[in-house]
C-alpha cells in the first residue's frame, strides 16, 4: 500500500504532462501515440521488369513474365511464406479413395475480370492446356503419369483427360493414377493458373492480347511510346476481387523504366543492377529463390565412374571463391551443401564437411589414380551457349583452384544439350537447376533418376537403390515418412556424388523507402504478393 500511495501522484502527473501536450498539438507527442503509419489506398507502383526483352503474351503456360500472371490470374491452390499448400480458388478439398481422388469445391462468388463467375469448366479446360501436345509445352510431362487419362489426351487417342472431372459448376475432381503427395503442390505452381474456357476458345492468342483473370489487378492498357511500340503495361485493382482487395489503384510495369527514373523517384522498384545503387541509402531486399547450382560429374567415364575419386575432387574445391566468381550487383550466391534445397519444409541446411583441403585431395588422388594419373588428368567444363560474365569468371577460377591439384582444365561450351554425348573424356558439367514446383522430387528426380532426360545430358549417373527409393517416396501417403525418404536419398547422393552441390541463388532489389507493406515471397520476387503493399505519402 505504501508504494501505491508513491506511485498515485507521480502518475496523476504524468498523465496530467500527457494530456497537456496532446492539447498542445505538439507534433512529438502525436508521433509517440500514433508510430505505425496506417496503409494508404490508391497510388501507382512502378515497377522495373525482372526480365528483358518484354514479352507482350501473358500467358502462364509459357515463358512469360510471371510476376504479371500472378497479379491476373489465380490458381487452385497458392503457397504461405513456408511452401505450405492454402486454399485460393478452392476454398477447401478432399482427399478420397486412398489418396487418388482429390476433390476441389470452388469458392462462391468468384468472378473473373469481365463480370463472369468461375467454375469448374474453367478449371478442367486450363489444366487440360497443360497436357495437350503442342509446340512449346514441356509441362505435359508432369500430369502424363500421374493423371488418369492423361498419357492418351496427349498422345491425341482421347478427346479429354478423364482424370479431370467436372462433378458439377462448382466441383472438380483430380483422379490420379496413384496417390500423389506432390499434387498440391504441382497445383499452386504459376503455370496451374485457371482461365476462361470461351474466351481463349473464341480469341486463341488473340485473349492475351487483352487478358483476363480472376486476380487481384487486372489488364487495364499497354504502356506505349510516342511511336506506338508497347514498352510495358498497366493493370488496376480488381474491384471484385474475391480475397482481401490490393490498397494500390494500379501497377505499372516495364524493363524500359530506368535507374534514373527510380533516382528521381518516379519508379518505386527495381533490381538491382549496379554497384550506385548499392552505394545509396535505399532500401535493399535479398530473397532466395528456387534456383541451385551443381557442378555435374561424369559418372560413366573413368575416372568418375568411382565415387571415390568423385567426392576427392570435392574435397579440393573452394566453394566460397566460386561463388563469389559468379556474384554480380542484382545476384549473390550462397554456398550449398545440400541435394534437396534447405529451404523446403522439413529440410534443413546441411553442417559443412571438411573445409577445403587441396593437401588431402591430392594423397587422395594419387591414392586412387597411380602412376601420375593426377597430373595426367585432363578435365573438360562443360557451359550451355551462350557465353556471359559469369561462366567466364566461374571458368577462371575453377581452372585456378584445378591447378592447384595439377589438373588440366579445358572449357567448352555446348550449342545444344544433346552436344554433350560427344564428349568422350571426363568433364565437369556446371548445372544451375530451377525447381517447376517446391517438392524434393521436382530436383532429385530429374537431377539423379536413371531413368531421367536432364541426368542422361549431365552426369548420367544410375542407382538401382535411389530409383527404388524415389518410387516409394513418389506414393507415400505419410508427409514425415516421405521427408525421411529423401532424407535417406541425400545420404546416398553424400556418399556417391553424382554431382557436387554448389551455390544457391539470391535476388537483389532496391526499392524507395515509400514503398511499405513489401514481404519477401518463399517463390522469389516475381510472386511478390502486391496486395500489401502501400506508397506512403
Amino acid at each position: 500500500m505504501l508504494t501505491a500511495r508513491r506511485e498515485r501522484p507521480f502518475s496523476l502527473s504524468l498523465l496530467a504532462l500527457l494530456i497537456a501536450i496532446a492539447a498542445s498539438g505538439s507534433p512529438a507527442a502525436l508521433v509517440q501515440q500514433n508510430p505505425i503509419p496506417t496503409p494508404r489506398h490508391n497510388g501507382t507502383l512502378r515497377i522495373k521488369a525482372f526480365l528483358t526483352p518484354f514479352n507482350q503474351v501473358f500467358d502462364p503456360a509459357e515463358v512469360s513474365h510471371y510476376f504479371i500472371c500472378e497479379q491476373l490470374y489465380d490458381g487452385l491452390v497458392k503457397f504461405d511464406s513456408h511452401f505450405n499448400p492454402m486454399p485460393s480458388l478452392a476454398e477447401y478439398w478432399t482427399v478420397s479413395d486412398g489418396g487418388t481422388r482429390i476433390t476441389f469445391f470452388l469458392r462462391p462468388g468468384v468472378r473473373f475480370h469481365n463480370g463472369r463467375d468461375l467454375t469448374a469448366d474453367d478449371v478442367k479446360y486450363s489444366l487440360e492446356r497443360l497436357v495437350k501436345n503442342r509446340p512449346g509445352n514441356t509441362y505435359y510431362q508432369y500430369f502424363t503419369r500421374k493423371v488418369v487419362g492423361a498419357e492418351a489426351f496427349w498422345q491425341g487417342q482421347a478427346s479429354e483427360v478423364t482424370g479431370f472431372r467436372v462433378v458439377d459448376k462448382s466441383t472438380f475432381e483430380i483422379h490420379w493414377t496413384r496417390p500423389f503427395v506432390s499434387g498440391l503442390y504441382l497445383l499452386g505452381m504459376f503455370y496451374c493458373k485457371v482461365l476462361p474456357k470461351d474466351l481463349l476458345e473464341s480469341q486463341g492468342r488473340g485473349f492475351f492480347h487483352k487478358p483476363v483473370g480472376t486476380g487481384p489487378f487486372q489488364f487495364a492498357e499497354w504502356i506505349r511510346s510516342p511511336r506506338l511500340d508497347i514498352l510495358g503495361v498497366r493493370l488496376e485493382r480488381n474491384p471484385s476481387y474475391f480475397g482481401k482487395k490490393p490498397y494500390l489503384s494500379a501497377i505499372e510495369y516495364s524493363p524500359h523504366f530506368t535507374d534514373e527514373q527510380f533516382e528521381e523517384g518516379d519508379v518505386h522498384l527495381i533490381s538491382v543492377t549496379s554497384e550506385k545503387i548499392l552505394r545509396k541509402r535505399y532500401t535493399i531486399l535479398e530473397n532466395s529463390t528456387l534456383k541451385s547450382f551443381f557442378l555435374a560429374l561424369s559418372c560413366d567415364i573413368p575416372p568418375f565412374d568411382r565415387p571415390e575419386v568423385r567426392k576427392a575432387l570435392a574435397l579440393g574445391l573452394d566453394k566460397a571463391r566460386l561463388a563469389e566468381a559468379c556474384d554480380s550487383p542484382s545476384t549473390l550466391h550462397q554456398i550449398l551443401n545440400n541435394y534437396v534445397p534447405p529451404l523446403l519444409p522439413g529440410f534443413f541446411p546441411k553442417a559443412a564437411g571438411p573445409f577445403t583441403d587441396i593437401d588431402k585431395a591430392k594423397l587422395l588422388l594419387d591414392r586412387l589414380l597411380p602412376e601420375g594419373g593426377r597430373k595426367r588428368l585432363t578435365l573438360t567444363l562443360l557451359f550451355g551457349s551462350p557465353r556471359t560474365d559469369e561462366s567466364t569468371r566461374f571458368a577462371r577460377e575453377l581452372e585456378r583452384q584445378l591447378g592447384a591439384m595439377e589438373i588440366k582444365l579445358d572449357v567448352k561450351y555446348l550449342r545444344k544439350p544433346e552436344d554433350i554425348r560427344d564428349v568422350r573424356g571426363p568433364y565437369l558439367k556446371f548445372l544451375d537447376y530451377t525447381m517447376d514446383f517446391p517438392d524434393p522430387e521436382n530436383i532429385i528426380v530429374p537431377l539423379y533418376h536413371s531413368r531421367s532426360v536432364v541426368n542422361g545430358l549431365s552426369a548420367r549417373y544410375a542407382n538401382p537403390r535411389l530409383d527404388g527409393l524415389l518410387e516409394q517416396a513418389e506414393v507415400e501417403p505419410s508427409w514425415e515418412r516421405r521427408a525421411g525418404l529423401f532424407r535417406e536419398i541425400e545420404k546416398t547422393l553424400y556418399e556417391e556424388v553424382p554431382a557436387i552441390p554448389l551455390f544457391s541463388e539470391r535476388i537483389r532489389i532496391a526499392l524507395l523507402p515509400r514503398v511499405r507493406g513489401v514481404r519477401l515471397p518463399a517463390m522469389g520476387f516475381v510472386f511478390l504478393d502486391v496486395k500489401d503493399i502501400w506508397l506512403e505519402d
